[in-house]
């Protein structure tokens, strides 16, 4: 069997996307075909691992400007490309909510499976309002019943699509780990930012974003008083110039660029605590269970987070770390003052057990479920 995963990304992160490709190459399909959307800079066609092959697609609409007019000519050729480059492929992956009408005219044309990765509650993202928040809540209610399944990233998202769409079955709760590993703590960060021994580092890795924190974490460690505690920021995004600004004014703030992933646990394991403080705006981030939780518990470092119900519901059963009571500056404060006061060696034997738990390796014998039970459609 072979399978086409597609995606409206670049595909240069997308570690979901590449594990969930490994370990069905591996198991089920004899070869899979991803697709996603070049930029300046990538390949447009190259290898993740034999009979996995990545094609990013050069769209010639792609340098029109960014009114709804041309991007909807950008989604058709895209669409028109998916269509009649790639066909007969037995299972088709699609992993957004946009990408839906493409995976279910495909389904119908080529008469493949159709499975539905939703990497998040997509239509309750907090950038998403109006006119376009409806038609994304109407999109998805007449095209869901279409796929043949559904994956979601945490169990509360998957019990709101139950609700909310009352005629599929339970979408597949499929959690975002990385691979089990042991670690052997490095200590990246001080040997390469010059981070004095006695200083505890906090980290926060992922997308500097709007929505995650980002300017709440910069104003805590502008005015902490505790001169011992320092914070790292790791990633890349639209308020990466604002991390940088704050890191050459403030000596307690370091900006270190993103990393690959096969390197990735080795800087994480480099800090002491690790830091989620998504804000509450939103339900899909009230209900997010971040991949960068699990890769802080994989790197063996205990975790704070902001007050929202997944990640509280985690750190809170496995006592691995601390929640804030308030999703502020004065709450985090609070938190990382807690944080310093856990005992260590309690934290360390409770992480090493949630590891057992939360791993890729667990997540795959969910996900190759999932693709076996097409087989009886």
């Amino acid at each position: 069997m072979k399978n086409l995963q597609v995606s409206l990304t670049n595909v240069k992160n997308e570690s979901r996307l590449f594990k969930e490709s490994r370990s069905l190459k591996k198991n089920l399909f004899s070869f899979i075909q991803i697709v996603g959307l070049w930029e300046k800079g990538l390949e447009k066609h190259s290898v993740l691992q034999k009979d996995i092959l990545i094609d990013r697609i050069d769209l010639k609409s792609r340098r029109l400007p960014k009114s709804l007019f041309f991007q909807l000519t950008k989604y058709l050729e895209f669409l028109f490309t998916i269509l009649f480059k790639y066909k007969k492929y037995d299972v088709i992956t699609i992993h957004s909510l946009g990408l839906l009408p493409i995976g279910v005219l495909y389904k119908f044309i080529y008469k493949s499976k159709l499975v539905y990765d939703a990497h998040e509650y997509e239509t309750e993202i907090h950038n998403l309002k109006g006119i376009r928040k409806k038609l994304s809540k109407i999109l998805e209610k007449f095209l869901i019943r279409y796929a043949d399944k559904v994956i979601c990233v945490s169990e509360s998202i998957a019990n709101e699509y139950k609700k909310l769409y009352p005629f599929i079955e339970k979408p597949a709760l499929v959690l975002n780990t990385p691979p089990y590993k042991k670690i052997e703590k490095k200590d990246k960060f001080r040997e390469e930012l010059g981070i004095e021994k006695e200083k505890t580092i906090f980290l926060y890795q992922g997308g500097l974003s709007k929505g995650r924190g980002i300017e709440i974490l910069i104003d805590t460690f502008k005015s902490i008083e505790d001169d011992k505690a320092v914070i790292v920021f790791m990633g890349y995004g639209p308020l990466e110039k604002e991390v940088k600004k704050a890191s050459k004014e403030y000596d307690n703030i370091y900006f270190h660029s993103a990393v690959s992933p096969d390197v990735l646990l080795d800087y994480t394991s480099s800090a002491d605590f690790g830091i989620l403080f998504y804000e509450n705006n939103c339900l899909n981030h009230y209900y997010c269970s971040p991949n960068k939780m699990f890769e802080y518990l994989m790197a063996e470092i205990p975790v704070i987070v902001s007050n929202l119900y997944e990640m509280k519901r985690l750190v809170e059963k496995y006592k691995i770390g601390v929640v804030a009571k308030e999703n502020s500056i004065e709450g985090l404060k609070e938190a990382i003052k807690k944080a310093l006061e856990l005992d260590k060696e309690e934290l360390k034997e409770n992480i090493k057990k949630i590891k057992e738990i939360y791993n890729w390796e667990e997540q795959e014998k969910v996900l190759l479920e999932v693709y076996e039970s097409l087989k009886d459609k």
